[in-house]
């Protein structure tokens, strides 16, 4: 049955072209009827686009119901993690997240050596970001002490987790019972029950240990590892990638908060032997002393080279143009933005979504909300392909003027 808008939608824009064809006929008067008809054009458009939009949402949902709450596993860490955490938890969706405990710099690496505990900053700010909190709450955990003896450079979320641990005796116990604090609309994993090193191999042939070290070496970074190299993933991770609908990378750190998690064994293993949508998030800009001058290629390759390939089956990048300003002002950082050198990802195998993910406040960071729904709509064309049978090839959506960079990096 034809829905009432489209029939009001359709009449107005077939009774517009009328008007603009009898207007342009009759040569009216002023063209006061080709006018009206423009106008009756315009709005029957609108209400079009607008039903067409509806209805994608509706469907959506629909589709989402009926499968049941979608699982998502997302990787990573730092701030990249935390801000597509803030996007993904205003939808119907079960969230799992599994974070990095390679982090040895500033309060997490005080809190990590007096208490031999794994480091509570990243685990902090995604337990924020998918808390159901009111602002001041929030204010308090990110809270940073500027003075006071040995509290200096804290954070009171840092001191809380680090305080849970000691009542509870277990650092994941420790983080179940502060989601609930903060009643946190998902779950925040470790990858791993215990503080890991990472070291970094350079191209000169030295090793930097620390993941606060190797951003500020000003050398080449040719792979990284993690020490003890024989962790066991927590069981909740592997058992979350089992389960999962979608399983999202990044963005976030390549080097420092990315492969420390898939460098546990198992995890890389589980993600590959996955049926779930598996999608790599490439980050807008480059990192000093990490991904300088970094394509999108460049980073996919980098994952592979240590981890092996076929880990993703789909790539988002931003396209949108930065303003120079803003350019301007991350050069004098030495960060520059990721090229979306889609061909070469289309030449590794995944489907790639190369379209408007930027936002740009204080700093350029991807937009959570469209990141967000980008996931949801590849999920539920995958639900609509289980419903119908139909496995056909999926879309590949391509930037204009793209280059083509050699992802060896060389």
């Amino acid at each position: 049955m034809v829905k009432k808008w489209w029939l009001l939608a359709w009449t107005l824009c077939v009774f517009g072209l009328g008007l603009i064809t009898a207007g342009a006929g009759l040569h009216s008067v002023t063209g006061q009827a080709s006018v009206i008809g423009l106008a009756c054009l315009l709005v029957g458009s609108g209400l079009l686009a607008l039903g067409w939009w509806r209805d994608e949402q509706i469907g959506r949902k629909e589709m989402l119901a009926k499968f049941g709450r979608p699982k998502l596993v997302v990787i990573g860490g730092g701030t990249g993690l935390s801000v597509l955490l803030r996007g993904l938890k205003e939808y119907d969706v079960d969230i799992t997240a599994v974070v990095t405990v390679a982090d040895d710099g500033g309060s997490s690496g005080r809190l990590r050596s007096d208490f031999d505990m794994p480091p509570p900053g990243d685990i902090r700010s995604c337990l924020v970001a998918l808390a159901d909190t009111e602002p001041l709450l929030e204010k308090l955990w990110q809270h940073r002490f500027k003075t006071g003896e040995g509290l200096a450079g804290h954070s009171f979320g840092n001191l809380f987790i680090a305080a849970m641990t000691d009542v509870t005796g277990d650092f994941e116990t420790a983080i179940r019972e502060t989601s609930r604090v903060l009643a946190v609309r998902g779950r925040v994993l470790p990858a791993v029950s215990r503080a890991v090193i990472l070291k970094a191999h350079m191209t000169d042939g030295s090793v930097v240990a620390g993941e606060s070290q190797i951003p500020t070496a000003g050398k080449k970074i040719r792979r990284v590892e993690i020490e003890p190299a024989d962790v066991t993933p927590l069981p909740e991770v592997i058992q979350a990638l089992q389960e999962a609908d979608a399983i999202i990378t990044g963005p976030g750190s390549l080097y420092t908060s990315i492969l420390p998690n898939l460098l546990v064994p198992g995890i890389a293993d589980t993600i590959r032997a996955s049926k779930a949508k598996k999608i790599y998030i490439c980050n807008v800009m480059t990192q000093p002393g990490e991904t300088d001058n970094y394509s999108a290629a460049q980073h996919v390759k980098a994952i592979y080279d240590h981890v092996g390939p076929g880990l993703f089956e789909y790539a988002l990048v931003n396209s949108a143009a930065i303003p120079p300003a803003v350019i301007e002002q991350y050069r004098e950082k030495q960060a520059s933005p990721v090229v979306a050198d889609t061909w070469n990802l289309q030449q590794m195998g995944l489907n790639v979504i190369a379209r408007n993910f930027l936002h740009y406040a204080i700093y350029a960071r991807h937009d959570a909300k469209r990141i967000s729904e980008q996931i949801l709509s590849i999920l539920t064309k995958d639900l609509k392909k289980r419903q119908t049978g139909f496995r056909g090839a999926d879309h590949v959506v391509c930037v204009q003027n793209e280059k083509r960079i050699d992802p060896t990096g060389d």
